[in-house]
C-alpha cells in the first residue's frame, strides 16, 4: 500500500492528509508505517510528520509487522477502536478478520479457520496476503501480541501464564513475538505499567463456586469511535433484559455468557468523554484465554467500531432523518454476544410486544438456563438498590438456555401458537445436531438463506439475526411494525414497499436508519424487536 512520493495515488494522498492533520477519526481504520524510523503509528500520532517517500499505509498491524516495522511506544497504535471495515465488508477477508478477532485461530488453528470460511488454507492465505498484507497466522499473531501487551502492562499474572492466555503455543514464540512487535522483552513491558491508554487490572483468582471452577477478575477500558450514543444502545438492551441473565440501566449493562473456555460474567459502564468515549468493562472469566473473545464480543455488542461520523453525515442528508441525527449523533446497532441466543430471542419475539417477549424469555431462562456457578449464591454482580426502599435488580445467577436444553425440554416451557413452538424446537434440534451453524464469519446471504430454509423462519427473522449477529450495516426491516410506525411519525412512507424504495438512498447505512425509525416509534404497543 505504499506509493511513489509524487503523491498521484488518491488513496495515499487522502491518508497522508489525515496523518498530517493528526485526525483521530482515522485511528484504527489504517496504520501509518514510517520506514525511516522503522515504526508504525496510529494516524493521530503526535510525532513529527514524516516525508511521503518514507511512508506506507497498511490496513492491519500484522501487515506492518510483516514489513519489518514495530509498534510506536508513544501512540500505541493497537490501543484504538477497531476498523469498521470488517462489518461493512462481507468478503472473505472481512469474515476472516471477524473470526480471527474472536480467537478462532487460537482454538482451531488455521485449518479450522479455513473450514469455517469454506475455503482451502492456501486460498485463504493468498486472499489475506493480497488484500490485507498478511496471512492468517500473522494476523492472529498480531492479535495475540495485543492481548499479551495488555496482560503484561496491566496485570500481575505470571509472564508464563500470560503467554498461554494470549494464545501463544510456547514461551519462546511468545518472547520472540513481543520483542519483534514492541522492541521490548515481556519483562520490560511488565515494568512499564504506566504506558498505554487502556488500563487493565487482573484481580487475584477467586473460587467461583461448587464445581471447583476458578474465576479471574479483569477490568479494562474499551475505546469507542466518537460520537457514541452509548445511552441509546444500553436502553435498547435494558428494554429486553432478562432477570437472572442480565441487568441493565441507561448507563450500565451486566450479563452472564458462555465463552469458549467456560461461563463468564461481564459488566459494562459508560465512561470516557464526548470526544473520546469509552466503555469500562469488568469481567470474571473461567480462563484468561477468553479475554480476547470477550473483548471482541463486547465491541460487537455495543458496535464500538462503527464509523459514526460517516454514517451521520450520510443519513443527515435526508430531511426526514436530519433532526434525529442531530439529536442523537453516533447511533449504534446493538450486536450479539451469542448468535444462538439471538436467534431464539428473535423467534420468541416475533409479532409480540417487547414486554411479552421479555416475559416469555425470562420464563424460559429461569426454567432451562444452567446455574452460572453452582453454589455461588448471588452471582458476580448482585443487585444494588438506591440505598432506600427500592430493591436493586435481580443478581446474575443463570446462563441463557442452550439449544440442547431447549430441544429436549422446551415444549414444557414455551407458550403460544403450536406452529411457533414447533419452529423453535426444530431450530434448537438443528443447532444441537450441527445441521444449522451460526457464525460471525458467515456472509449475510449464507446466514439468511440457511435460516429461511427452516420452516417457521421468514425474511424478518433472518434479516434481524443478520443485523445483530453480523453487524451488517445495510439491512432495513421494512416489514417490522414498530419501524414502520416510526417512519410514519417522521413523515416517511408507512407501507413496506414504499419505505423500501425511499430507504434505498440510505445505503450502505440502512441498518442505522432503521435504528432512527425504531427510536422515533418510542414505545409501540406491538413490535417485532426481540
Amino acid at each position: 500500500m505504499s506509493t511513489p512520493p509524487d503523491g498521484l495515488d488518491p488513496v495515499f494522498a487522502e491518508r497522508y492528509r489525515a496523518m498530517c492533520s493528526r485526525d483521530s477519526r482515522f485511528d484504527g481504520q489504517f496504520i501509518t508505517g514510517v520506514h525511516s524510523t522503522g515504526i508504525y503509528c496510529r494516524p493521530s500520532c503526535p510525532a513529527a510528520t514524516p516525508k511521503p517517500a518514507n511512508v506506507s499505509f497498511y490496513l492491519t498491524s500484522a501487515a506492518a509487522h510483516e514489513a519489518g516495522l514495530r509498534a510506536c511506544k508513544r501512540c500505541l497504535p493497537d490501543a484504538v477502536p477497531g476498523s469498521p471495515d470488517w462489518d461493512i465488508r462481507d468478503d472473505l477477508a472481512a469474515r476472516a478478520m471477524r473470526l480471527i478477532s474472536d480467537g478462532t485461530v487460537e482454538r482451531d488453528g488455521v485449518p479450522g479457520l479455513a473450514r469455517r470460511l469454506g475455503y482451502s488454507e492456501r486460498h485463504l492465505s493468498r486472499v489475506l496476503v493480497s488484500e490485507l498484507g498478511a496471512g492468517p497466522l500473522a494476523l492472529a499473531r498480531a492479535h495475540r501480541a495485543q492481548t499479551a501487551r495488555l496482560l503484561l502492562s496491566r496485570t500481575d499474572v505470571p509472564i508464563t501464564e500470560v503467554a498461554f492466555a494470549a494464545g501463544f503455543g510456547s514461551v519462546r514464540q511468545f518472547n520472540d513475538t513481543i520483542v519483534a512487535v514492541y522492541e521490548r522483552t515481556p519483562t520490560e513491558l511488565r515494568r512499564s505499567r504506566s504506558i498505554g491508554r487502556q488500563s487493565l487490572r487482573g484481580d487475584e483468582d477467586v473460587r467461583a463456586g461448587g464445581g471447583g471452577g476458578i474465576g479471574t477478575g479483569i477490568d479494562l477500558q474499551l475505546p469507542a469511535r466518537a460520537p457514541f450514543d452509548g445511552v441509546g444502545v444500553l436502553r435498547f438492551l435494558a428494554a429486553r433484559s432478562l432477570a437472572g441473565v442480565e441487568q441493565a440501566t441507561d448507563v450500565r449493562y451486566a450479563r452472564t455468557l458462555r465463552l469458549p473456555a467456560g461461563p463468564a460474567t461481564v459488566e459494562l459502564t459508560l465512561s470516557g468523554t464526548v470526544d473520546a468515549p469509552a466503555v469500562a468493562c469488568r469481567a470474571r472469566l473461567t480462563s484468561l484465554a477468553d479475554l480476547a473473545p470477550l473483548v471482541s464480543r463486547v465491541r460487537r455488542l455495543l458496535d464500538l467500531d462503527a464509523d459514526s461520523r460517516a454514517i451521520d453525515l450520510a443519513l443527515g442528508r435526508d430531511p426526514h432523518l436530519a433532526a434525529g441525527v442531530a439529536a442523537t449523533p453516533g447511533i449504534r446497532v446493538p450486536g450479539s454476544m451469542d448468535p444462538e441466543e439471538t436467534l431464539f430471542r428473535a423467534l420468541i419475539g416475533q409479532q409480540v410486544s417487547v414486554a411479552s417477549a421479555r416475559t416469555a424469555l425470562t420464563r424460559l431462562a429461569a426454567a432451562l438456563g444452567d446455574e452460572l456457578f453452582p453454589g455461588a449464591g448471588d452471582g458476580l454482580f448482585p443487585g444494588a438498590g438506591d440505598g432506600g426502599s427500592t430493591p436493586g435488580p435481580a443478581p446474575l445467577t443463570r446462563l441463557f438456555p442452550t439449544a440442547e436444553r431447549i430441544a429436549a425440554e422446551g415444549r414444557g416451557v414455551l407458550r403460544g401458537p403450536a406452529a411457533r413452538i414447533d419452529a423453535i424446537i426444530r431450530v434448537a434440534e438443528a443447532l444441537n445436531s450441527g445441521a444449522l451453524v451460526l457464525s460471525y464469519g458467515q456472509t449475510r446471504e449464507d446466514l439468511e438463506s440457511r435460516l429461511t430454509a427452516l420452516a417457521g423462519i421468514g425474511p424478518w427473522t433472518a434479516g434481524y439475526v443478520a443485523l445483530r449477529v453480523l453487524g451488517s450495516p445495510d439491512i432495513l426491516l421494512t416489514t417490522d411494525l414498530a419501524l414502520r410506525q416510526g417512519a410514519g411519525r417522521l413523515g416517511l412512507p408507512g407501507e413496506a414497499r414504499q419505505l423500501g424504495r425511499h430507504g434505498a438512498a440510505w445505503a450502505p447505512w440502512r441498518s442505522y436508519a432503521g435504528m432512527h425509525l425504531w427510536r422515533a416509534a418510542f414505545r409501540p404497543v406491538v413490535g417485532q424487536i426481540a
